[in-house]
Order: structure tokens, then C-alpha cells, then sequence
């Protein structure tokens, strides 16, 4: 018999986000589901009025202040599974970068994971196996960029990569797992209509990983599909 979890899901208004949502209330664990702008989140509002145990709340990723808060407005639910899916992709290419969006991005794609684990990181103490989700790219790997360009999603998911490798080392003695994944190339208003898989195949796989995910992995660097990524 499955046990249910509490998630906690940033950017569920659409694609990954809401899939995720989608997923995991269906199979019967309670969610709390983030976005910036609530009434705009139409799809997200019709699921979870179809399901109890969907909670949508109001939460700007790049407002730490607001992160705090909404840790402190949750202090009495444990945390299972916090994943941190919110996320920008401003177009970039040598020189027709803008510096303001590059920091913004920064603060979106890369700060908001260290400060949601630092908000939560009580509620995910309470859990049997607390689990830190990033959300990252192979956009994000050195070792994968064999196209240049896009230096703004790139460096802030790079930057990511080695925020979320420290959380992994800092939060293992509080049997906190934490892991990067990457969701493949998906058909979503991001990943445009050419990706290669959709939405459901993705996620799917995702939580696949996210169930698998122990501390002896914690701090990897993973795939939707299981596989590795290199750095």
C-alpha cells in the first residue's frame, strides 16, 4: 500500500509545473501548488477543484521575503517532496543580452531553490525522507554545450548546478535528499512545439526518479529518463 506524500510545487500553472500537479494528485497525496498570479491560472484552479487535496497558493519565486512567508504559513504541514520548477527563459545571444533580465533570471532560476530549501527546510526535517527537487537543464551542463549561445538560461541553470550540489552535502545529515533533474526536451510553451516528448512521458519519468532518489544519490545530476547528465 502506497503511502501519501505532501508536495510542494512552484510554477504550477502550466506544462512541467502542472503536470506535476496533475500526477501526483491522482495518485491520492496532497499538494500545494504556487504561481505568481493566481487568477490566471485557470487550468490549475478547474484540477484543483476537482481534487480536495490540491491547495493553489499565491507565491513570486524572486520575493524571498514572500518565500518566508509562506514558509511560516505552513508551519505545521511536513514537507515530503518540495520541488523547485518555477523558472524564465529569456532569449539571449552575443550582444543582444540585457543585463537586468540576466539578474532577474538569476534570481528566478537559481536563488529561489537555496531559499525555498532554506524556508522549508523544518517541514522537511518532519518527513521520513525529505526530498529538494530542482528543476534544472542540459542547457545547464558545460560539458553538453555544443552550441554556444543562450547565456542566460545557461549560466543561471549552471549556477544551479552547484547551488543545489552544496544543499545536497549540507542537508544530508538531516536525511534531506536532494537531486537536479532534467525533463528532457517537452513540448510546453518553453520547450516549444518541436520537443520530442510531452508533458505526461516527462513527468512521469520524473517522479519515477523522485521516488527512487536515496541519499546515496543525493546531489546528482539526473535525466526524466534515469540516466545521468554530465556536468
Amino acid at each position: 500500500m502506497t503511502t501519501s506524500q505532501t508536495i510542494l510545487i512552484t510554477g504550477a500553472n502550466r506544462g512541467i509545473g502542472l503536470e506535476y500537479v496533475r500526477q501526483y494528485a491522482q495518485a491520492g497525496d496532497t499538494v500545494y501548488a504556487t504561481v505568481r498570479d493566481i487568477a490566471s491560472a485557470d487550468e490549475l484552479q478547474s484540477l484543483a477543484a476537482r481534487h480536495a487535496h490540491i491547495h493553489v497558493l499565491s507565491l513570486d519565486v524572486a520575493d524571498v521575503a514572500a518565500i518566508r512567508a509562506m514558509a511560516k504559513q505552513l508551519s505545521e504541514v511536513t514537507i515530503d517532496i518540495l520541488i523547485s520548477n518555477a523558472g524564465i527563459y529569456p532569449p539571449s545571444r552575443l550582444g543582444t543580452t540585457d543585463p537586468q533580465e540576466w539578474l532577474h533570471a538569476f534570481q528566478v532560476n537559481t536563488l529561489t531553490t537555496y531559499y525555498l530549501a532554506e524556508a522549508f527546510l523544518t517541514h522537511l526535517k518532519g518527513a521520513n525522507q525529505g526530498k529538494v527537487i530542482a528543476m534544472t537543464s542540459k542547457m545547464g551542463s558545460i560539458a553538453d554545450n555544443g552550441s554556444g549561445g543562450e547565456y542566460i538560461y545557461r549560466s543561471t541553470k549552471t549556477a544551479l548546478n552547484m547551488v543545489v550540489k552544496s544543499l545536497a552535502l549540507d542537508l544530508q545529515p538531516f536525511n534531506i535528499a536532494v537531486a537536479l533533474l532534467h525533463p528532457g526536451w517537452v513540448r510546453t510553451d518553453m520547450g516549444g512545439p518541436n520537443g520530442l516528448i510531452n508533458t505526461e512521458t516527462s513527468v512521469a519519468g520524473l517522479r519515477k526518479v523522485i521516488t527512487d532518489l536515496s541519499l546515496a544519490q543525493s546531489g546528482e545530476f539526473i535525466a526524466y529518463d534515469g540516466k545521468p547528465v554530465p556536468w
